[in-house]
């Protein structure tokens, strides 16, 4: 079975950076892709970013286009996701998810990532 545990949330004031981790285990094998979504309270849950295991394509949200940045260490299957000039707008529960499917038109869809993290939060005073 395949496991992801996200940490390096807190408390941060707004400007300030960030970097969450999340380690795959056990079947990563069918892990193809990886992506972090957030979700704040009251809302839906949304896509931040998106890698694959091999190559370099990334994906990015709009809203963080240019102050996160999602990187990956293919030996310690770790996936990170640098956050810098946080703003309290960014405030929400950050979760790692795993996909099967490497061709996807709908990266940015939580409906097709098979394995998620339990989530960690972040909270950005202004």
């Amino acid at each position: 079975q395949a496991q992801l545990v996200e940490s390096g949330g807190g408390l941060v004031q707004a400007g300030t950076s960030l970097r969450l981790s999340c380690v795959a285990s056990g079947r990563t094998a069918t892990m193809n892709a990886m992506a972090w979504f957030r979700q704040a309270p009251g809302k839906q849950r949304e896509f931040v970013a998106s890698i694959f295991w091999t190559g370099d394509t990334t994906n990015y949200a709009d809203s963080v286009k240019g102050r996160f940045t999602i990187s990956r260490d293919n030996a310690k299957m770790t996936v990170f996701l640098q956050m810098n000039s946080l703003k309290p707008e960014d405030t929400a529960v950050y979760y790692c998810a795993a996909r099967n499917n490497v061709y996807v038109t709908n990266f940015y869809d939580p409906r097709v990532y098979q394995t998620w993290g339990q989530g960690t939060q972040v909270t950005v005073s202004s």
